[in-house]
């Protein structure tokens, strides 16, 4: 049936009273939060008991013109209450406190809390119902990432009943206070307090402290007074502290292994709370097993004498095979009741062996690297070489969706995780893991959303989200290709323009620094590549203007890279941003300026201007090529310096580890996750042969049935090569880092127009592992 107008209209007018009506009435539900009195059960233990008040108070003061108070009587004028009880009260100060006769909900298990209003004689009542004190803290949590908190606005939005307990049993991170972090060894008290409130607000259950450091130029305290700090700040909150102890000296010694066991036992006793041990098998530390446990038995006796209930911890990292059998079998036949734990880090066996190996009355806990990208557990996939090169292994690293994927992986196999953590770089991945450790469900997006609304502000909670997400973005595939990365740059400017109060908040001021970073570095490498390009047609031009000639010309046109920089700006915007942060949060972006403790650790500003184009290796082989007698031989070398990339029409070239110039690989090949760590970060080698693989695996299609080819190979050490599973000879074979090899195909390998290249693993066990032979770039070029 048809309506008529004015019927429709009618309809039109009822409908839009109700959602009038409805928006009306929506402030209603909200539940005014300004002035609110804390009630905490007496039978909350101390000092977590104080704790609770001051989180909460200290937190909304912080971000608003709001008045709490602490009081222990009912009879308040507020008109909010935030009661904080155990679900084991009956009553808080004669007010029955809200039970459940079914046990099973998560306020009743471990950590588990619930959350709920209740409206009593005009006054709302926020019930905070924690299954023990530990639980109590983390429902305070959740409290201060669910409210609207700004200015003189804070409320509920509407009212609340939740429960919840975590997945995981150990979610922890690792904040260690030693020269090699980047910026805890920075840290006064005050800041790591406010550090670990702020991992608790979500959820986080244990802080892993590195204690036997030495004290350097940043520590405002000696390690050994922070040592005990950290251990009365993880005591007043409820939550585990952990201590990072490697047997690194020489377990044979009885001499070393006892001045290491007194040592030891000074920490112990001067720790009011200290709950779990871990000593790293190796990484650092290469004694075997059959030291190492002997000597943890000695340490279990020292350690339960000062804290009863502690426990001893070992990684197998860097064992080899027999050594893991070893443990095993020790195990086995003599199952120690004072070893409580293995656990999971770098250079481990694989997470899930371990994990059905290991006996059940031993727990599992991973160790996941979150704060390297590169030469570590986790590199960062399809990575530009131009990030490695200049944002290096300890960049500021957001990557919600990549590290909440490797947690969901792996998180079946374990009690839960501390995360390897050398600076608050990876501040967004220490959010991720200790949520998702709580709920795996938990999507990462709203994860940043609580994690934006809590840190910047509830008005730009998911705009700031997105930000973050757009950074991860960034660092996937080819930075010139990535068109986002621009994007990123102008939102996060007029992000920064539209909250000029968050300037100094260095959360914020490392998101943006990053958004800067990547737009410069894809800036320079789209100019400084132009630049060798139009060098290599100058040489090019070599057979006629002469070799000399030509590399003067090539060389001042590949350095204008230096003398006529890009997008200085940006570059500015970087060194005032590093600047900030080294003041706001202690970040040491660089050895000179800031005195980080080494290159690799996080000093982006130190190789902000690193080379996106081969002009210092450009500018060693021309010193080479001059000396050389004959022109003939100088312009054969020029041809193979700009042809490397590109020998010709029918010809073939693939750098191994560069998703952008190496479609032929069909072996694993993260961009840039090779990438060589040569002369502390400073080589002048050709850019391509810093990235490399050990045994790439290449496959060619639509080769020319009636040529032959030469296959040419660059890298260092041995180049055991198979073409179609048959070894080839060389007919040159230079094994020093950046030389040919030169392979003669058999006409009949290629005769399908398809061949499959592949490299045997030499033996090299005796060698270091940057030593090892790789290969870096790959030719098949017609003869």
């Amino acid at each position: 049936m048809m309506l008529n107008n004015k019927t429709l209209l009618l309809k039109m007018v009822f409908l839009s009273m109700l959602v009038f009506i409805s928006f009306q009435r929506l402030p209603a539900q909200q539940i005014d939060m300004k002035k609110v009195s804390i009630i905490v059960s007496p039978q909350i233990a101390s000092p977590v008991r104080e704790t609770l008040s001051k989180i909460l108070k200290q937190e909304v003061t912080k971000r608003s013109s709001a008045e709490w108070k602490s009081t222990d009587s009912w009879d308040t004028e507020k008109s909010t209450i935030v009661a904080i009880a155990l679900s084991g009260d009956k009553e808080l100060f004669g007010k029955p406190v809200p039970e459940r006769n079914d046990k099973s909900y998560p306020e009743y298990k471990p950590e588990g809390y619930r959350i709920l209003t209740q409206k009593e004689k005009g006054k709302i009542i926020l019930w905070i119902i924690g299954a023990d004190s530990r639980a109590t803290v983390f429902g305070c949590g959740k409290l201060l990432r669910t409210m609207v908190i700004a200015d003189d606005n804070v409320y509920l939005e509407k009212t609340i009943d939740l429960a919840t307990s975590p997945m995981q049993e150990i979610r922890g991170h690792q904040l260690g206070y030693r020269d090699k972090a980047n910026s805890y060894d920075a840290w006064d008290g005050k800041q790591y307090e406010q550090y670990i409130r702020e991992l608790v607000v979500f959820g986080t259950n244990a802080i892993e402290n590195i204690p036997f450091s030495e004290e350097e130029v940043h520590m405002p305290v000696s390690p050994e007074k922070m040592n005990v700090h950290i251990s009365e700040i993880c005591a007043s909150y409820g939550i585990d502290y952990w201590v990072w102890t490697p047997a690194n000296v020489d377990l044979k010694n009885e001499e070393k292994r006892q001045a290491l066991l007194r040592k030891h036992e000074k920490l112990y006793r001067d720790c009011p709370k200290l709950d779990e041990v871990f000593v790293p098998g190796g990484d650092p530390g290469d004694n075997h097993p059959q030291f190492v446990m002997p000597f943890l038995k000695d340490l279990s006796q020292i350690l339960t004498e000062y804290h009863p209930e502690a426990g001893i911890w070992l990684s197998l990292q860097g064992f080899s095979t027999e050594q893991v059998n070893y443990f095993y079998s020790y195990l086995d036949k003599y199952q120690p009741e004072w070893l409580k734990g293995v656990v999971s880090g770098p250079g481990s066996p694989p997470i899930a062996t371990t994990h059905h190996q290991l006996d059940s009355n031993y727990k599992h806990r991973h160790y996941p690297d979150i704060t390297h990208n590169v030469r570590c557990q986790y590199p960062v996939q399809k990575w530009d070489q131009a990030y490695s090169l200049t944002l290096g292994r300890e960049g500021i690293n957001p990557q919600p969706s990549y590290y909440a994927s490797i947690h969901q992986k792996y998180a079946q196999f374990t009690d839960g995780f501390i995360s390897y953590s050398d600076g608050c770089h990876d501040d967004v991945n220490k959010v991720i893991w200790s949520m998702r450790g709580w709920n795996i469900e938990k999507p990462f997006r709203e994860i940043l959303t609580e994690y934006s609304r809590f840190f910047f502000s509830p008005e730009i909670a998911e705009t700031a989200a997105e930000g973050v997400l757009a950074l991860e973005q960034n660092w996937e595939g080819p930075i010139i290709e990535n068109g986002c990365i621009e994007t990123t740059l102008r939102y996060w400017q007029e992000l920064n323009k539209e909250n000029p109060q968050l300037a100094d908040n260095w959360r914020w001021q490392m998101l943006g620094l990053r958004a800067y970073y990547d737009a410069y570095q894809r800036k320079r490498k789209i100019y400084e590549q132009g630049l060798e390009k139009k060098a290599n047609k100058v040489l090019a031009k070599a057979q006629k203007i002469g070799s000399d000639k030509a590399m003067t010309k090539a060389f001042d046109i590949i350095n204008k890279a230096d003398s006529e920089p890009v997008a200085q700006d940006r570059y500015d915007k970087i060194v005032s941003y590093c600047d900030e942060l080294f003041y706001s949060c202690g970040l040491q972006t660089s050895v000179p300026k800031y005195q980080a403790s080494g290159a690799e650790r996080g000093c982006i500003l130190q190789f902000a201007n690193y080379p996106l184009n081969n002009r210092w290796w450009l500018t060693d082989e021309f010193e080479k090529i001059r000396k050389m007698e004959s022109e003939q031989d100088k312009l054969k070398r020029l041809k193979i310096i700009r042809t490397w990339e590109n020998p010709g029409k029918g010809n073939y070239y693939d750098n191994v580890s560069n998703i952008k110039t190496g479609p032929r690989v069909v072996s694993k090949s993260f961009d840039a996750t090779d990438v060589a760590w040569w002369n502390n970060g400073y080589s002048r080698a050709r850019l391509s042969s810093q990235l490399f693989q050990n045994n790439p695996v290449l496959e060619y299609e639509n080769l020319d049935f009636e040529a032959y080819y030469l296959i040419r190979v660059c890298g260092q050490g041995d180049a055991l090569i198979r073409a179609d599973g048959r070894r080839l000879e060389p007919i040159i074979y230079n094994k020093g880092r950046g030389e040919f090899k030169e392979f003669i195909v058999p006409k009949y390998i290629t005769r399908d127009g398809k061949m499959r290249i592949t490299f045997d693993i030499p033996e090299e066990s005796h060698l270091n592992w940057r030593e090892y032979s790789h290969i870096s770039d790959v030719w098949v070029i017609k003869r």
